[in-house]
């Protein structure tokens, strides 16, 4: 029994069905914000490896697959981006300004508020990289002296809170521009972000995926600097 729950093929199995399962919750509650199909996933396949038993490292190993594919469905998000080229006319400055203000504000608020609550420097470069997305933020940590694990956990953690409370966030601030928002959540949320981006119109799913990349970019090329002057 303990080889079967710890086998590739059943965790993937679980994996896979805790997702299908999130996307059924999605759809019976007409998207609501917290029925979000990774966030869904998250919880039920943490409860069940804990009530298996399974080792986190254990379950890592066997989902490598998985983990594989997501950098190819990375780089498909390319494909609607493609197909809203024509919606980057007047908007590629705007842009250019606003990811890096982003990155600058997400990185040097996160650091004084960790200073500022007592925490030590090794946990202000732990969060410092939150924005990018996973495999970037994990590798910069481990660059910065962070802890990658962590990093990890924080990351997807708000990348989860970012694509449930997003959307409603920008539309109390009368964010109404496809294209703006896309940025918005790419560049909060990363991934998960723009999965919710493209769930709620095509332009904003090209939009966030581009900024997701874009985020990741322009964070591992200012993140050591603001680091050197905030800490």
């Amino acid at each position: 029994m303990r080889e079967l729950v710890e086998s590739p093929v059943f965790l993937v199995a679980l994996t896979l069905a805790a997702y299908r399962l999130g996307c059924w919750v999605r759809d019976v509650t007409r998207g609501h914000a917290l029925a979000q199909p990774v966030l869904v996933a998250i919880v039920v396949t943490g409860a069940a490896i804990l009530a298996l038993d399974v080792d986190a490292a254990v379950y890592a190993d066997g989902v490598q697959v998985i983990s594989f594919w997501l950098g190819a469905a990375t780089v498909a998000l390319a494909v609607p981006l493609h197909r809203q080229a024509s919606r980057l006319r007047g908007f590629v400055v705007p842009m250019l300004v606003a990811v890096p203000l982003g990155v600058v504000t997400s990185v040097v608020s996160v650091v004084l508020l960790a200073r500022w609550t007592g925490a030590d420097e090794e946990l202000a470069r732990t969060l410092s990289p939150k924005a990018a997305t996973t495999p970037v933020s994990i590798a910069l940590s481990g660059t910065v002296g962070g802890i990658p694990s962590l990093t990890a956990v924080l990351t997807i953690a708000v990348g989860v809170l970012g694509a449930v409370a997003g959307p409603a966030v920008l539309s109390l601030a009368r964010i109404t521009d496809r294209r703006a928002r896309g940025l918005a959540l790419g560049g909060v949320s990363h991934g998960i972000g723009a999965s919710r981006a493209l769930a709620e119109d095509q332009t904003e799913g090209a939009f966030a995926g581009l900024s997701m990349g874009l985020t990741a970019l322009t964070t591992s090329l200012l993140l050591p600097l603001l680091l050197v002057l905030l800490l």
